[in-house]
């Protein structure tokens, strides 16, 4: 359980000392890990002592164990604030990295695979869910600048499998899965992997379970420094694999380009410049 579950649970129980201590931890959850115990204390106006006492009342030994709790659910993608805010210098190193990691692992194999699957599959499924869903929505629009027949699912009011009975070994799923995702992705990915409809992954590593089911995974780092994870990778990692789909696709790739851009511009769905 994680400590704010914590405290909800034994709240009733506290005495009011604890309460104000608890209601201090609740207050400060997102950047707790960068104060000493003693602050703490200080702040809510209680001792040591019952800070600690508190501690042990959620079920940790000692305030370190907080902090090693605070890393853990920031590891699982849950916004804690661990040791401040990092330089923007920091921050830009970290992503490159990341950048850096996720495009060398492209050319190792996985862009070409991908998107040929991609460009020569009867239909393609984009899935995404939760945080999953907005990087989903942008290689689904990109993909279709590219080729006909790119759908996103699930749509507002439908269910997955709506969309997903009837796939075989002629369409490919891409599915979009980064962590905080829900329960019943290895179930959705069981069903296509029966079906035979070949399956991309686009993940960060927490999905290395899931992999062995895709044909192809396509790993993004999301991890900073920062509170929130960065989907950066994610979205660069779209535009190169719709790009090379673009590349494939050829003469007809470019000509439903062009198409689509004359149709913008005929019902002024963008600016004319």
């Amino acid at each position: 359980m994680r400590i704010d579950e914590r405290i909800a649970e034994r709240y009733a129980d506290l005495s009011p000392q604890e309460r104000r201590a608890a209601d201090v931890l609740l207050a400060h959850l997102d950047d707790l890990a960068i104060y000493r115990a003693a602050e703490l204390a200080e702040l809510a106006g209680v001792s040591k002592a019952t800070m600690s006492r508190l501690f042990r009342r959620l079920g940790f030994d000692d305030f370190t164990e907080v902090r090693d709790h605070l890393r853990t659910l920031r590891s699982n993608g849950v916004p804690v604030s661990l040791e401040g805010a990092p330089s923007l210098a920091a921050h830009l190193e970290h992503e490159v990295a990341n950048l850096q990691k996720a495009l060398t692992g492209l050319e190792e194999g996985g862009l070409a695979t991908a998107a040929t699957l991609i460009a020569e599959a009867q239909r393609v499924v984009v899935v995404g869910m939760r945080s999953s869903y907005f990087v989903a929505l942008h290689l689904r629009q990109s993909l279709n600048q590219a080729r006909f027949g790119v759908t996103l699912v699930p749509q507002p009011g439908q269910a997955l499998s709506d969309e997903l009975i009837g796939l075989g070994k002629d369409d490919v799923a891409i599915v979009v899965a980064f962590r905080r995702r829900p329960d019943n992705i290895d179930g959705l990915m069981e069903i296509l992997e029966e079906s035979g409809t070949p399956m991309i992954l686009l993940a960060d590593p927490s999905a290395r379970a899931l992999a062995a089911r895709a044909a192809v995974w396509l790993e993004c780092p999301l991890a900073t420094d920062l509170a929130f994870d960065s989907y950066a990778v994610a979205m660069s990692v779209v535009v190169v694999l719709a790009d090379r789909v673009l590349d494939l696709a050829g003469l007809s790739g470019e000509q439903r380009t062009t198409s689509i851009d004359a149709s913008y511009r005929a019902l002024r769905e963008i600016e004319n410049r």
